[in-house]
């Protein structure tokens, strides 16, 4: 069999870790798609209220699973400090994710 074929197994934080990185990212979404309607659109503010909240949420939670997932799953420096810093601009996180699920970075180490 072919590994680089193979699906890359990931563990229980690992998958944790992955989840909350892709609800940050649509919280983020959301949370864009509430400022242009408040805005520009002149439209209730009651979405960025609603997204605002959530991503703010998902924020603190990505952020704290990071720190977490970095100490467990022994990322180092560069790693922890590049996903932290993903969850500033929009949609950062997805890309980490994918790029620590191609790298081994969410499986547990032996």
């Amino acid at each position: 069999m072919n590994t680089a074929l193979a699906p890359v197994r990931i563990g229980t934080l690992g998958r944790a870790w992955a989840v909350i990185a892709t609800v940050e990212a649509i919280t983020w979404a959301g949370l864009l798609i509430g400022m242009l309607i408040k805005y520009p659109l002149a439209g209730t503010p009651m979405v960025v209220t609603i997204f605002g909240s959530l991503h703010g949420a998902a924020f603190i939670a990505y952020g704290l699973l990071t720190l977490v997932a970095a100490v467990r799953l022994r990322w180092g420096w560069w790693p922890t400090l590049a996903a932290l810093a993903c969850a500033i601009p929009p949609f950062a996180t997805i890309a980490v994710e994918v790029w620590f699920a191609r790298t081994g970075r969410l499986r547990p180490r032996a």
